[in-house]
C-alpha cells in the first residue's frame, strides 16, 4: 500500500500501517538528533510536535537571502536516538519517524502504546530528499547546538519513499530479516561442515 499523508497525522491513520507499506509526507516535518532529543525532552518543545513526522536528520543548508535553503537531508542512524526515543514518543507524540537502520525493542513498543510509526529512509539520498522541501518554517537552537543538530522545521511535499519498518502492531522488518539471516548463515554452516 502507498499512501500520501497529511500533517497533522491522525493516530488512527497510521495505527492502519503495517510493515512494508510505502508511505510519503507531506505538510511539516522536524528533525531531530541525539542533542536535540535532549534538549527538546528537558525544556519541553517550542513549537507542537503531535501528528508531525520527525526525521533523525542533521540537514546540509545554506544561507540565502530571508533564511535558509536545505541543500541535502539524508537520515542520520536511529540508534543513536534509542535511549531517547520511547520517552519522546509518550511525551510528545509524532506520528512517523524517518530515519536509517532501525529501532530497539524500547522504540518498538512506544509505537504501539502511542500509535506511530518509525520509516526508513534510503542512506545516501539526501539530494533527493532535498527536492521534497519546500522550506524552512523555523530552525530553533541553532546557536546552541550547531547547524547538524538543531531542530529544523521544515516544509515538504511528498517526502519520500518511505517505508513503514516498524509498525504500531508491534511487527519490525529488521527482525523479520535478522531471523531470515540467521536461517541462511545455518544452511550456510550446515554447507561448510558438510552437512
Amino acid at each position: 500500500m502507498e499512501r500520501v499523508f497529511e500533517t497533522p497525522i491522525a493516530e488512527e491513520e497510521v495505527r492502519a500501517l503495517a510493515a512494508g507499506d510505502v508511505i510519503y509526507v507531506s505538510g511539516l516535518l522536524f528533525t531531530a538528533r541525539d542533542e536535540a532529543h535532549k534538549l527538546l525532552l528537558e525544556r519541553g518543545a517550542p513549537f507542537p510536535l503531535e501528528g508531525l513526522a520527525l526525521f533523525h536528520c542533521g540537514p546540509v543548508v545554506q544561507k540565502v537571502e530571508g533564511g535558509w535553503r536545505v541543500v541535502a537531508a539524508g537520515p542520520t542512524t536511529s540508534a543513536r536516538m534509542e535511549l531517547f526515543q520511547a520517552e519522546f514518543l509518550k511525551k510528545f507524540r509524532p506520528r512517523v519517524i524517518i530515519g536509517k537502520g532501525g529501532m530497539g525493542e524500547r522504540t518498538l513498543k512506544a509505537l504501539g502504546e502511542v500509535g506511530a510509526v518509525y520509516t526508513h529512509f534510503t542512506g545516501g539520498a539526501g539530494a533527493l530528499a532535498a527536492q521534497a522541501i519546500r522550506g524552512v518554517k523555523e530552525v530553533h537552537w541553532l546557536e546552541e547546538l550547531g547547524i547538524p543538530e538543531a531542530v529544523w522545521v521544515l516544509e515538504v511535499e511528498r517526502f519520500g519513499p518511505l517505508v513503514v519498518a516498524m509498525d504500531a502492531h508491534g511487527r519490525s522488518l529488521y527482525k523479520d530479516l535478522a531471523v531470515e539471516v540467521e536461517k541462511n548463515m545455518e544452511r550456510i554452516r550446515a554447507r561448510i561442515r558438510g552437512g
